[in-house]
């Protein structure tokens, strides 16, 4: 998969007027090609096709085996560490001995990687793997998207405000299919999340067992994957994500972080019973962004950028943007012309054409997509200083579909 190279950045003042005629154009620079934005792989090597190929590899019926690369197991583990971009494990050997030791295991012993799905956030990329489905199917595509029917945002993580999750995300899990046909089925995970709506919508079916520490989850993981003759576990560690929004993604406390889950991840790969294959991967990798103006464009102080929005979703280097009634073409040209030359921007019709959401689209997540999407391809972004202080001062942020966001691992040991 090729990468476009970042654009220079884009002046954020507002410069004096320049003499008229065809020279004066010369110097602006050129939006970035929607097309040379790098999709991710759907339906070949995504998260998405994770616990499909795994299912379908133990027999459960009505789904296909899309990681041509993996092999069948009849116990398969996904311990999914929440922020671990393949990027970043790349760049910390020293840090996770055990982890650069399954490199060359990813993907099927190929050694690359998967690619999250876009946004590469965490709302968005639980429910693909939980459910199979690309964003465009399961209806969950950003940190916060338009509810059509109330015309609020809608915050996916933490969903707020208040919405049936049955009705938001209709879908069946994976989890629940497999449980169905006859698999032993089972997340390992902190309490915190028995009941949460996300849990409910993307992760259902099978059992849910809550422990505090990591290392419960280990043990409790393997014990059970032993639990079934055909048995599938999902387990999760959300503290290296948590570690790298507050201090960056090559920090003292990100680094010890990612030091604790290695050792967590060689503790559940020494206990695997049996006939089974662990696989270790993320929802997406991170960025660090400069805390200056040139890096961080401020929406809420940009009357050119606010003009015509009636809604600003998604998050910082991945925005859905709700045009006014009747501004929306005007609300695209704008944002063209101010961001174009840093972040791909399109109009939904042109980001579903040109795949960024999945194969296809659903009826009833089409108006839940932004007018305009904004996706960061240099290192920038977009806060909102007034309407989203706590996001606005994180220093590690993803969403985009640049390599350090999009590419995860897909590491593996066997039985």
């Amino acid at each position: 998969m090729s990468h476009p190279s970042p654009s220079a950045a884009h002046d954020r003042g507002r410069p004096a007027p320049v003499p008229a005629g065809p020279a004066a154009w010369d110097t602006d620079p050129e939006p970035l090609a929607i097309a040379s934005a790098p999709v991710p792989e759907y339906g070949s090597g995504s998260l998405a096709d994770l616990l499909p190929t795994l299912a379908a590899g133990m027999g459960v019926p009505g789904l296909t085996a899309a990681i041509p690369e993996l092999t069948p197991a009849d116990r398969n583990c996904v311990f999914l560490i929440d922020g671990l971009g393949w990027e970043q494990l790349k760049a910390h050997p020293e840090d996770a001995p055990f982890l650069t030791s399954l490199l060359a295991t990813s993907r099927g012993g190929t050694g690359r990687p998967l690619t999250a799905g876009y946004p590469a956030t965490t709302a968005t990329s639980l429910a693909s793997v939980g459910t199979g489905l690309p964003p465009g199917a399961h209806g969950m595509p950003g940190y916060t998207v338009r509810n059509p029917e109330t015309g609020e945002l809608m915050n996916q993580l933490r969903w707020k405000p208040w919405t049936d999750p049955h009705a938001w995300q209709p879908r069946p899990t994976v989890f629940r299919l497999a449980q169905e046909a006859g698999v032993h089925a089972a997340q390992v995970s902190s309490p915190t999340f028995a009941d949460t709506p996300l849990t409910k919508v993307a992760l259902s079916g099978g059992t849910f067992h809550g422990r505090l520490s990591g290392e419960e989850r280990m043990d409790l993981a393997a014990e059970q994957l032993a639990a079934g003759d055909r048995s599938l576990v999902y387990t999760y560690y959300a503290e290296v994500d948590g570690a790298g929004h507050r201090f960056g993604v090559d920090s003292d406390t990100w680094r010890g972080q990612l030091g604790r889950v290695d050792r967590l991840v060689q503790r559940l790969a020494e206990q695997l019973p049996p006939r089974s294959a662990l696989y270790v991967t993320a929802d997406h990798g991170m960025i660090d962004v400069p805390f200056d103006e040139e890096h961080r464009i401020d929406f809420d102080e940009d009357w050119e950028l606010r003009a015509g929005v009636a809604l600003l979703g998604g998050e910082g280097r991945a925005r859905h943007v709700y045009a006014l009634p009747g501004a929306r073409n005007d609300v695209l040209t704008c944002w063209r012309e101010v961001l174009g030359d840093r972040f791909w921007v399109a109009s939904r019709d042109e980001a579903i054409a040109a795949g960024w959401f999945g194969p296809q689209v659903d009826a009833r997540v089409y108006d839940r997509i932004g007018d305009v999407i904004a996706a960061a391809c240099d290192d920038v972004l977009l806060i909102a200083s007034e309407r989203e202080p706590n996001e606005s001062a994180m220093a590690g942020n993803h969403g985009s579909m640049t390599p350090a966001e999009q590419l995860v691992p897909l590491l593996e040991v066997r039985t």
